[in-house]
């Protein structure tokens, strides 16, 4: 699997995930309950992160290749996924964070 479908995919899972936690936030009146579901939405994202990799035989801590072989750095498939990923996890947090504030 070639990481654009990766992210597009992990993408739409977050956007699912995001939208679980909007509707928890109604259940919840304390506010640092609320704030601590910023945490868990993280670990959703890594644990998507795993599962899709997982689904699709994606062995994270291998090592990417790399498009210049005389590239001394060496970056796994892990660290390249979190890379082109992280924008999305921050406007998808950025807008949770929104919704918790917005909701007290």
């Amino acid at each position: 699997m070639n990481i654009d479908a990766f992210r597009a995919e992990l993408e739409t899972r977050l956007m699912i995930e995001k939208e679980y936690i909007v509707q928890e936030l109604t259940m919840i009146d304390d506010y640092q309950e609320k704030l601590e579901l910023l945490g868990e939405f993280n670990d959703k994202y890594r644990g998507l992160i795993k599962r899709l990799a997982n689904e699709h035989g994606i062995d994270l801590n291998a090592p990417y290749p790399s498009e210049n072989p005389s590239n001394s750095e060496h970056l796994t498939y892990e660290q390249i996924i979190l890379g082109k990923t992280m924008s999305i996890y921050d406007k998808l947090v950025d807008e949770l964070y929104e919704e918790i504030t917005s909701i007290n």
